[in-house]
């Protein structure tokens, strides 16, 4: 595990347990929604693991943001798709647009 920072923008064990509890999960369940095995939770909130100092990693501190907004899971950026009714996505009619105006200023 890392060793603990000064920096103050880094997520304390205080700040990790608040997390936790503000969305009324015991640390079974932040665990699981974190991807995590409890007792790595335990360390987290205890800010140690064997007597040495454990930083929160900032991979988790950004997955307790997501979990807190909401999100519960991610399958990368929005792809090109149609919308329900076979309608083209407003990202895929760009693309379309500017595959255009490309060909006839090559022309």
């Amino acid at each position: 595990m890392a060793k603990a920072s000064t920096d103050p923008t880094v997520m304390k064990p205080v700040d990790f347990k608040r997390w936790r509890k503000s969305l009324k999960l015991s640390q079974k369940e932040a665990a699981e929604v974190l991807g995590l095995k409890r007792r790595v939770v335990q360390y987290y909130e205890k800010g140690e693991r064997d007597g040495e100092k454990v930083q929160i990693p900032k991979y988790i501190r950004l997955a307790c943001s997501a979990v807190a907004a909401g999100v519960s899971d991610y399958d990368g950026p929005a792809r090109d798709r149609e919308q329900p009714g076979g309608v083209p996505s407003a990202s895929a009619q760009s693309a379309r647009v500017q595959s255009t105006k490309a060909q006839s200023t090559s022309d």
